[in-house]
C-alpha cells in the first residue's frame, strides 16, 4: 500500500497541506502518515527551567487527533491516517521516518500566512527539496487537489541522463493518468550543440510517455515557469533539483526556493536514485 507523509506545524497552511494529501490518498489509494517534529526547548537563564516532556508529547497528541477527526470526517475513514511525533531538528526525523515506510511521496506546506509559517516553511521545504532523496511536493496555502491531469516539467537541458528519473515520473504519470509538458529556458534561435544534443537524450529518455515540449523565452527564469503554469492550468510542476558545490551556491540564485516560495501551483522536487 502507498504512504504518504504529510509534515505539519498545526498551521492554517499546514492543514491545507494536510486537506490536499488526503484527497490525493484518495485517487490513488494510499495511506497518509502525519508528522510533527519538535525541540525541547533550552533554557538559557541561571534559573534551571523544568520542562514537562510528557505533557508537549500529550498537547501534541491531542492536537493530532483534532486534526485526524477532521480528515477522517472528509475521507469517510475511507483511509488510514497514522500519527508520528518525533523530538528532535525536523529534516533528520523526516528523513528516518522516509527511511522507515519508504513514502510514495511528502507533502508539506510551502508559504504560509504569518511570519512564522513563511519561516518554518521557507527553511525547511527549500532544504528538503534540495536534499530527500523521496519525491517531495510543497502545497501553496491556496492550492487544493482536485486531479493532477496536466504535469510540467521544469528542465535545464543540463545531463538530463544523470539527472532525470525517468522511471519515478512514469510511475506518477501512470498514476494520474496525466498528460506531461517539459518546460525548457533558453534563448530562441540560439544555436548551442550541447543543447541540442541533451534535448535529443531527453526526448529519447520520454518517447514513451509523448511529453509536450515547451521553449520558455522569458527573461526571468522562475517568472516564465511559474506564468506558464498558471496560463496553461498546470496540476503540478516537477523540478529535478541539482546540488550545487559551495562556490556554486555562493554565484547561482537558486530556482528551486523561488518556484517554492512563489508558485501558486503544487511543486514536487524529484531526484535520480
Amino acid at each position: 500500500m502507498k504512504q504518504i507523509i504529510v509534515a505539519t506545524d498545526f498551521s492554517p497552511a499546514a492543514m491545507n497541506a494536510a486537506k490536499y494529501a488526503v484527497d490525493m490518498a484518495m485517487n490513488i489509494h494510499a495511506n497518509i502518515v502525519l508528522l510533527h517534529t519538535y525541540q525541547v526547548p533550552v533554557s538559557y537563564s541561571e534559573v534551571p527551567v523544568a520542562v514537562n516532556l510528557d505533557e508537549i508529547q500529550k498537547n501534541t497528541e491531542s492536537k493530532f487527533l483534532l486534526i485526524r477527526d477532521e480528515l477522517n470526517n472528509r475521507t469517510g475513514n475511507k483511509i488510514s491516517i497514522d500519527i508520528s511525533v518525533k523530538v528532535g531538528s525536523f529534516y533528520p526525523e523526516l528523513k528516518s521516518l522516509c527511511e522507515t515506510i519508504l513514502p510514495y511521496a511528502v507533502i508539506m506546506g510551502s508559504q504560509g500566512t504569518t511570519a512564522a509559517e513563511r519561516l518554518f516553511f521557507g527553511g525547511h521545504a527549500v532544504y528538503a527539496m534540495k536534499h530527500l532523496p523521496w519525491p517531495l511536493i510543497t502545497v501553496p496555502s491556496n492550492a487544493s487537489f482536485t486531479a493532477i491531469k496536466k504535469i510540467g516539467l521544469a528542465c535545464d537541458f543540463n545531463k538530463v541522463v544523470e539527472t532525470t528519473p525517468v522511471d519515478q515520473i512514469k510511475t506518477m504519470m501512470n498514476d494520474f493518468h496525466a498528460e506531461l509538458h517539459v518546460l525548457n529556458t533558453g534563448k530562441e534561435g540560439v544555436y548551442d550543440p550541447d543543447i541540442v544534443f541533451e534535448s535529443g537524450m531527453l526526448q529519447e529518455l520520454l518517447a514513451s510517455m509523448k511529453p509536450a515540449y515547451h521553449l520558455l523565452t522569458h527573461e526571468n527564469i522562475d517568472e516564465g515557469i511559474m506564468d506558464f503554469a498558471e496560463k496553461n492550468q498546470l496540476d503540478l510542476l516537477v523540478v529535478l533539483p541539482k546540488r550545487h558545490n559551495l562556490l556554486d551556491s555562493l554565484i547561482h540564485k537558486s530556482h528551486t526556493r523561488q518556484l517554492v516560495l512563489h508558485s501558486h501551483v503544487p511543486v514536487m522536487a524529484l531526484h535520480q536514485s
